[in-house]
């Protein structure tokens, strides 16, 4: 099968097309035969080698973390799923990804992809979602009428923690450029930050919740607009316990664990009309296309999620 993976951290030269064989599957695995996949920020990362104290790999490395397709073969335990089904996932394998033409998939991980939703807004699903629900649901214990801040809603993760924060019924801040109020107010922000122009630490206050994923002074600068015992959650940086003590909250790093049960909660809030997805751009199935598509993640300047079409 067609493949695109790197033999070695560095640059996006690293990423080269190739001919590997198909994964094999397990008793309880099925294959998907992948439709689209979506790029995140983490493929670029551990392609340049910047994730190495938390992931280790044998080259070579097929990246890529989400996955839509269609089920073409099970397993024998496997019970819930059968040939023909339309799935989405993220794949618990980190070495053999999805920048492939099928990926072996645990079947506790798979949910069933929704009527109406097409293939590409369910690849721009997973990892983003799943580390949205996480951080708010599993970690920060989201309730109604809490303030949540969220910084750089535009992009993936931060799309969708602000429909789940107003699922649950929250206020929900956001930070971001002033490019982006209309798709921000669109998705239920309900409050929008200019970072280019405006502190946040500044303009807020008494927040019950932080999503920080940017890192460095702006996550020093979180625990300021947090009321006490708030909390601070990150997925850019582990937070300094120094600092969470002398402001009097709790803060944490949360590391995606794939879901499928949240999964397919994320797809039921899509069918109901309470998520939906933002598809900046759309690439084909390349290695040149590919590289392009992580040139642009780099810039840090995405409005939601980038998607490879493989069908």
């Amino acid at each position: 099968m067609k493949a695109v993976v790197i033999d070695q951290y560095g640059g996006q030269d690293e990423l080269k097309e190739r001919e590997v064989n198909q994964p094999s599957i397990s008793d309880d695995q099925v294959l998907v035969e992948i439709h689209a996949t979506s790029i995140n920020p983490i493929d670029w990362k551990v392609r340049a080698g910047y994730l190495q104290e938390i992931l280790s790999f044998d080259f070579p490395v097929t990246l890529g973390w989400d996955a839509a397709g269609v089920v073409v073969k099970t397993g024998k335990d496997v019970t819930e799923y059968k040939v023909g089904d339309a799935v989405f996932a993220r794949p618990a394998t980190t070495r053999e990804g999805t920048y492939a033409e099928y990926v072996a998939v645990d079947e506790h991980l798979l949910a069933a992809i929704p009527e109406g939703m097409s293939y590409e807004e369910a690849a721009s699903i997973p990892l983003a979602g799943l580390t949205a629900w996480q951080c708010l649901v599993d970690y920060a214990d989201i309730k109604k009428d809490d303030n949540v801040l969220i910084h750089g809603g535009a992009g993936g993760v931060g799309m969708f923690a602000i429909q789940i924060a107003k699922h649950y019924g929250a206020y929900v801040a956001t930070t971001a450029s002033e490019e982006n109020d209309e798709f921000l107010k669109s998705i239920g922000a309900d409050e929008i930050v200019h970072y280019k122009e405006t502190d946040f630490s500044d303009a807020l206050t008494h927040f019950d919740i932080v999503l920080d994923s940017i890192g460095g002074d702006v996550q020093s600068k979180s625990y300021r607009v947090l009321k006490e015992n708030g909390k601070l959650v990150s997925i850019a940086q582990p937070p300094s316990e120094e600092e969470a003590n002398r402001y009097g909250v709790e803060a944490d790093f949360v590391w995606l664990e794939p879901q499928g049960e949240q999964l397919q909660t994320l797809g039921n809030l899509y069918e109901s009309g309470q998520l939906k997805t933002c598809i900046s751009e759309s690439f084909s199935f390349s290695e040149k296309a590919i590289k392009e598509a992580h040139a642009l993640s780099e810039t840090h300047h995405v409005r939601g999620k980038l998607v490879i079409k493989m069908k």
